[in-house]
């Protein structure tokens, strides 16, 4: 027998031995089934917890899926999002315009994070956790499960000014979208397949005031609305005041439809000219984007498909993996060393009511500009 047959044997031998009766399957360097031995029940506890949470609070299903995409899209699926503080004093991603008081889910992971530590100490990761969590939000929203490869270890790092230039925000157009998806290693497809994700949750008014009030100088509302829609959005949303409170403005569901079901009735929605952001009306202007938004609404099954695969793709960028990269963080929050920091009474209780500085705008950059202007008033 050849030498590197038998070495690939070998290779194959050790590992099937190491998976022991887990039926595994390694990518890029995760394993769907990483936990079977370790810890065999994390992935069914994370889904209680999901479901759970959910029974009492619909909302937090966009949020975890968006807590996700967030984590991924920035440094990598690294859970630098979930942090409270940074080692180095950096402000974190979290305090940012482009998240502050929107994410949703915090305290999901942290319950999944505290049942998981009771039953596997220092074992399965936050990053793991967030990412098992977006895959259990989507399937209570309707969507036929699929695997989560896990393995992924826990950043050390968080810092706020990563995300100016490098985050899709809610006035950008399909070219700048594209060019952001493919510096990440991710396609257009992947794109308007995962924009899918706005088929639940919804915008405050602030982040699309801009096509329903003083849209150009010729026209007040957007032209490419539905004028019937534009008028139903003008009713919930008054026009902008910059001494309200961002927190308390009015909230609009992206699917008026059926806005608690991941489906394809946001596609057919995006057709009919009622896509509530500037960034999802923009993927019916663009002639690549729009053919697929056709097929997507007229083939549910695809979609479901194609959402899978790009959620898997997301989930993939930038991982740290290895004994010698991050850590598996005992509270999700901070890392590892930092919660000795903590009153054992607030640490015990209530860890995700920490103190934490008041956000602050990004700093003066291009993109950043932008994005303090669809997300004034955070800070």
């Amino acid at each position: 027998m050849p030498r590197l047959t038998l070495l690939f044997l070998v290779a194959l031998l050790a590992l099937a031995a190491r998976l022991g009766a887990v039926d595994a399957s390694i990518v890029d360097g995760l394993e769907v089934g990483f936990y079977g031995q370790s810890c065999p029940d994390a992935e069914g506890a994370i889904r209680n917890v999901v479901n759970n949470e959910i029974g009492m609070n619909r909302g937090i299903t966009p949020g975890l899926i968006r807590l996700f995409f967030h984590d991924c899209f920035i440094t990598g699926c690294d859970a630098s999002i979930l942090l409270d503080e940074s080692p180095a004093g950096d402000v974190p991603e979290k305090e940012s315009s482009a998240n502050g008081f929107t994410l949703v889910g915090l305290r999901t992971i942290d319950i999944a994070k505290s049942t998981v530590e009771a039953m596997c100490p220092r074992t399965v990761s936050c990053a793991d956790i967030l990412a098992f969590a977006a895959r259990d939000a989507a399937v209570a929203a309707g969507l036929p499960s699929y695997d989560v490869a896990a393995g992924r270890r826990d950043g050390m790092r968080s810092n706020m000014d990563d995300l100016p230039g490098n985050f899709p925000v809610p006035g950008h157009h399909v070219p700048r979208l594209t060019e952001l998806f493919n510096q990440r290693g991710l396609t257009q497809e992947d794109l308007v397949a995962l924009s899918g994700a706005h088929s639940i949750g919804g915008a405050h008014c602030f982040m699309f005031s801009n096509r329903i009030y003083g849209f150009s100088k010729d026209a007040d509302v957007d032209p490419s609305l539905d004028p019937d829609y534009a008028a139903q959005l003008r009713q919930v949303c008054p026009p902008k005041n910059p001494n309200n409170d961002p927190q308390q403005a009015p909230k609009v569901k992206f699917d008026a439809r059926t806005g608690e079901r991941l489906d394809t009735a946001y596609y057919s929605e995006l057709l009919a000219r009622r896509g509530l952001l500037t960034s999802d009306n923009a993927l019916i202007e663009d002639t690549q984007t729009r053919a697929m938004v056709e097929a997507f609404a007229r083939d549910e099954v695809m979609w479901q498909q194609k959402f899978a695969e790009a959620m898997q793709k997301v989930g993939m960028l930038d991982v740290l993996i290895g004994e010698d990269k991050g850590q598996v963080r005992r509270q999700c929050r901070l890392v590892n060393g930092q919660e000795k920091q903590q009153q054992p009474q607030q640490q015990q209780l209530l860890p995700w009511f920490r103190q934490r500085r008041p956000p602050r705008p990004f700093p003066h950059h291009p993109m950043g500009d932008l994005i303090n202007g669809f997300f004034r008033g955070f800070h």
